[in-house]
């Protein structure tokens, strides 16, 4: 049976299930993460709820439906059912690694305790997380165990390339493909992403735990702000 990472595995490099106009539901990776997946004209739900609920409440949305994993009453009608949460509806992107070190001076934080990295952790599994002048850098494991990246850049030091920058040293820092969660509406951090070579491959919504069982979170989102 093919898993929510496989499907991940295959998008990063470039395979995306079929443009069918259909919807692959699939279990969660862990109990933290649940949500909709959408790429292009097919959806994937990722779930411990039954399939056939999944299917039923689509069918039954006055929609189109290409939109209906995204409709505001699909995702409405899933938190109620699972007593999760939902922050917003992102732009997924990925990047493959790139080789050498990072083009700027990183210092790890090995504070655990350090703000971002204690922020960081409750969304993802196994953080590293590094300091720029003006600016961090976070990685770590979310949804289906992917490898993804976000970006804080001080509030003095913005609109000078750092936060480009910031997501470009992240791919050196990596050996395999980094994801990254932006809301649309932030144009800045799309165009950051876009930039240090990021590639959009679908939109995603995350249904968060209310009381997690394990350590980690679904994906922050790695909004920039240069």
């Amino acid at each position: 049976m093919e898993t929510l990472r496989d499907i991940l595995d295959a998008a990063a490099r470039r395979v995306f299930p079929p443009a069918d106009g259909g919807t692959t539901v699939v279990p969660q990776e862990c109990h933290r993460d649940a949500g909709v997946l959408s790429f292009t004209a097919h959806s994937v739900v990722f779930t411990d709820e039954d399939p056939e609920w999944v299917h039923a409440t689509l069918r039954g949305l006055d929609c189109d439906a290409l939109a209906a994993t995204l409709n505001p009453r699909f995702l409405a009608a899933f938190l109620d059912r699972t007593g999760r949460r939902s922050e917003t509806i992102d732009a997924m992107l990925v990047a493959d690694p790139l080789p050498g070190g990072p083009p700027l001076a990183l210092t790890e934080i090995e504070d655990a305790n350090h703000p971002r990295v204690a922020y960081a952790r409750r969304r993802r599994d196994d953080i590293r997380a590094w300091t720029a002048e003006g600016g961090v850098l976070v990685t770590g494991r979310g949804v289906g165990g992917r490898l993804e990246v976000s970006v804080e850049v001080d509030e003095d030091v913005r609109h000078r390339g750092l936060g480009r920058a910031l997501v470009t040293a992240a791919r050196h820092l990596v050996t395999e493909p980094l994801w990254a969660q932006v809301s649309p509406g932030n144009a800045r951090s799309m165009r950051a992403f876009q930039a240090a070579g990021y590639r959009p491959v679908g939109a995603e919504a995350v249904l968060l735990a209310t009381t997690p069982r394990v350590l980690g979170g679904s994906a922050e989102d790695a909004g920039v702000t240069e």
